[in-house]
């Protein structure tokens, strides 16, 4: 236990008795009943059979107000292994949705290479990034062009102080909808927004649940996503070891996986390959009803998860009788029969545009020639595939001069 400061002590008086509530409610401690001017809270950790520990929550300001504070917070660094300041420091943040990434480097606990933090960091970002374009419309791949709501998600997300732990990196985002509850000091008796699924499609995973959902935010249901994206990509892995099949990966792309968001799970664990798990917590103002256990991914799942979003890859890259609508930008090969057209595959969001190298049949040469030199728009059909890093189409059925 570590005993809170003068400074921390002062600013212990100013928490309302509600935010202590609340971050309680949040952290699995429960009210047992009702004191003269307080409430008993109680927290035993699920499995033991060693007695609770109990805090008194005060109900209202008194002389040994901030005393009995200081007295919670306390306690509280005993059961969550931390510095009480740094516990009040989080209760003062914005009611906010918390994820925890633990790394496992070797070396002393608390340290980590620079090089592991590197690409956890970068593979956390693109966590959140492959995230919030799920929120928007879950695909398979998302597109290299992320709309501005997703930007946004990410520039909100914060890192807060390390764990305690091998090596703990803590961010947290905050849930503007709340932002008003701690200040306004909802009254006692106010029931918290509850919601019951964690997953997008309550069909795609098991447990799921009826999905109940008030008051939803963006940056809310981009942490359910992420949390439902991870555990959907763990099942999918752990299908592909033991069962030598990757159709989980294209099974669970409703409840938030992608490609993106497997390919960011293999950054994290960088070029060691080093094993990682992945924690959520909820904003105690809207908690979850559904469990939501840790993540870990290991060693062997990493060539799982390549090979997952290798093949989502190359199922939304091929399609027959696709339509791509643009530009003519090159010809090249022998006899020009070699287009390189920019535009976009109608098949594939509309925000989405790319070039794509189109094999043209001899009749359609002169039309590709005359439209990349005056810049019109054409219109190709044919079969998409898979080229390189791009796709290439072939069998062209129809080429044509978009007159507009």
């Amino acid at each position: 236990m570590t005993v809170i400061t003068d400074t921390e002590f002062e600013e212990a008086a100013a928490l309302a008795p509600e935010v202590v509530r609340s971050y309680l409610s949040g952290k699995g401690w429960r009210s047992e009943r009702g004191l003269a001017g307080g409430e008993l809270w109680e927290w035993g950790a699920a499995g033991e059979s060693s007695l609770p520990y109990e805090v008194l929550v005060p109900m209202r300001r008194r002389r040994d107000y901030a005393g009995r504070v200081a007295d919670i917070l306390e306690t509280l660094s005993v059961v969550e292994e931390r510095r009480a300041g740094d516990i009040l420091r989080e209760m003062q943040l914005p009611s906010s949705d918390w994820q925890f990434l633990r790394l496992m480097p070797p070396g002393p606990s608390g340290t980590a290479p620079l090089l592991d933090l590197v690409s956890a960091l970068n593979g956390l970002k693109d966590l959140h990034t492959a995230a919030a374009s799920s929120a928007l419309a879950p695909q398979p791949v998302q597109p290299g062009q992320k709309p501005q709501q997703v930007k946004d998600h990410v520039t909100a997300v914060r890192l807060d102080q390390t764990r305690v732990g091998s090596y703990i990196v803590a961010a947290h985002t905050p849930l503007p909808e709340l932002a008003s509850h701690r200040r306004d000091r909802t009254p006692r008796g106010a029931s918290p927004a509850l919601q019951e699924s964690l997953f997008a499609d309550d069909d795609v995973f098991p447990g799921g649940g009826p999905a109940l959902r008030p008051f939803e935010s963006f940056t809310r249901k981009v942490s359910r996503m992420l949390f439902a994206g991870v555990t959907c990509a763990h099942a999918a892995a752990e299908e592909a070891v033991h069962g030598d099949s990757l159709d989980g990966f294209g099974r669970y792309v409703g409840a938030g996986l992608s490609a993106n968001l497997c390919e960011a799970l293999v950054r994290i664990a960088g070029e060691e390959e080093r094993p990682f798990s992945l924690s959520f917590d909820w904003a105690p103002e809207m908690p979850m009803t559904q469990a939501s256990p840790p993540v870990t991914i290991k060693r062997d799942h990493l060539p799982a998860l390549v090979a997952g979003a290798k093949d989502l890859r190359e199922r939304v890259a091929r399609e027959e009788g696709a339509i791509l609508h643009g530009v003519v930008t090159r010809l090249s090969g022998q006899g020009y029969r070699e287009a390189t057209i920019y535009g976009r595959l109608l098949h594939e969001p509309s925000s989405r545009v790319r070039s794509v190298r189109v094999e043209l049949r001899p009749e359609d040469v002169e039309r590709a020639a005359g439209a990349w030199r005056m810049g019109s728009e054409v219109a190709v059909q044919g079969d998409v595939e898979p080229y390189g890093t791009g796709v290439r189409m072939r069998g062209v059925r129809e080429f044509v001069i978009r007159l507009e």
